[in-house]
């Protein structure tokens, strides 16, 4: 799924938009009645200031100064990680960015005793732990990542997560409270900051390991200069260590210290016209709208018999498809009967997922997928995008290529304006056939104090939300 970019490294600082001509002196005073001159008012805050302008008129400063700093964030690739200075980095137990891993095992030996008191952040600024299940909590949680967590480069397209996608994401069983760990504002209790983590059990080659996904990484757009980042990393690892797990998986589109493996987003266009008129898609150089939708038609039916959603009685043979499947690769997680029914069991606007029933009715195939939808900035036509994000497909008796076919054309029936994919486990073998294009986006694997060698996309079998 999509990440914060600056998940995990140094905020740098924010830019202003105010320059030292921004508040302009009057030449002639006004003076009261016993002829003194009022006193000058300092410079307002500029965030006031941007505060009190309309809705469009704070999205114009917003992408304006978002193309402005573009570049200024994490590093993209390789090439310039090696000269960047990962300041938080360079402390944690993890790879560095150029060296050579050949081994396996924890960095770091498992601590005997973990501090008890939070880290100190700062001034100004108190710990709180979120409780999801308070709706106005989880409203401010949806508040503060679809205003600060994830945005396109242009700042065009804003994702947009609602309260059943973020229970679903943040509370699997064996979730804790104390990992769902959110930074206030002192004098008005503003959330301002968030890191997440959910437990989970992940094969890495041959070890199995309990271990925790991290997500959510989101600081207030007003606060990157303050360093909260770094320090809620580290409150995250105090408070899992507490609980005695020692690892942790996450991922991110920024290249930090260091990937064990690295994909790369496809997108399949189900409304292509949308698609163009948002620029999420471009007409190449010999390429006409109408041969665009040409190219991009799918078939009004499926194919597949016995094709259906999935239901509570099927939880047990796709526990076992799943995993049986997962065993081919080098990095995957290992499910449980009550883990596959939170995150396949089909959920209205936040998972789907389908099986193929036999004859016979065995189960023999299936595939998911997730909804997440991103507000659509500075358009006067559309105001939404709805993408669909492919979870696991494990085919045993129908193809693969016919399968996933057979979802799109089930997710563009259902509204969908695109679908999109990693180039994981088998995914390679049908995103050129069935007019996937290759996205910008990468998105790299990291293991918190564990080294491993390198893991190609095709043998990457775990997804993170």
């Amino acid at each position: 799924m999509p990440e914060n970019t600056h998940m995990a490294e140094d905020q740098s600082p924010e830019k202003s938009s105010e320059g030292d001509d921004a508040v302009k002196k009057k030449k002639n005073p006004k003076k009261n009645k016993k002829g003194q001159a009022w006193a000058q008012e300092g410079p307002r805050d500029p965030f006031e200031l941007l505060d009190a302008l309309p809705e469009h008129k704070q999205q114009e400063i917003q992408r304006a100064l978002h193309l402005f700093s573009l570049g200024q964030g994490p590093p993209k690739n390789l090439q310039d990680a090696r000269r960047h200075n990962f300041r938080f980095w360079n402390t944690q137990p993890v790879p560095k960015i150029d060296e050579e891993v050949t081994s396996h095992g924890p960095i770091q030996p498992e601590m005997p005793s973990v501090r008890e008191d939070c880290y100190s952040l700062p001034q100004g600024f108190c710990w709180d732990t979120l409780d999801l299940g308070n709706p106005e909590q989880l409203g401010e949680l949806c508040t503060l990542l679809n205003e600060n967590y994830a945005e396109e480069d242009d700042n065009t397209l804003r994702i947009h997560y609602t309260s059943e996608f973020l229970l679903w994401a943040l509370c699997p069983p064996g979730w804790q409270r104390e990992w769902h760990c959110g930074v206030r504002v002192n004098s008005n209790r503003k959330l301002v900051g968030f890191i997440g983590a959910i437990p989970a059990t992940v094969q890495i080659y041959d070890t199995e390991r309990k271990m925790v996904e991290v997500n959510f990484l989101c600081v207030h757009k007003k606060l990157r200069s303050k360093r909260v980042a770094p320090v809620l990393i580290r409150e995250i690892s105090r408070r899992v260590q507490r609980q005695g797990q020692f690892q942790a998986v996450y991922s991110t589109s920024a290249v930090l210290p260091k990937p064990m493996a690295s994909c790369r987003y496809w997108h399949r266009s189900l409304n292509p016209r949308k698609l163009i008129e948002l620029n999420f898609s471009s007409l190449t150089r010999n390429m006409t709208l109408q041969r665009a939708l040409k190219l991009n038609r799918l078939p009004e039916t499926t194919k597949t018999s016995g094709l259906r959603l999935m239901a509570l009685e099927d939880i047990p043979r796709v526990q076992t498809l799943l995993n049986e499947y997962l065993r081919g690769f080098h990095l995957f997680p290992i499910l449980n009967q009550e883990e596959v029914q939170h995150w396949f069991l089909p959920r209205d606007g936040v998972v789907d997922t389908y099986v193929v029933e036999g004859a016979d009715g065995v189960i023999t195939d299936m595939v998911s997928f997730y909804t997440l939808s991103s507000t659509v900035l500075n358009h006067l036509a559309h105001r939404s995008l709805k993408a669909a994000y492919a979870l696991y497909t494990v085919t045993t008796a129908t193809s693969l290529q016919q399968l996933i076919e057979d979802i799109l054309v089930k997710a563009k029936a259902r509204g969908f304006d695109v679908f999109t994919a990693l180039n994981v486990m088998e995914n390679k073998t049908f995103l050129e056939s069935l007019r996937f294009t290759e996205g910008d986006v990468h998105m790299h694997y990291y293991l918190y104090n564990w080294r491993c060698p390198n893991i190609t996309p095709d043998k990457v079998g775990m997804l993170l939300k």
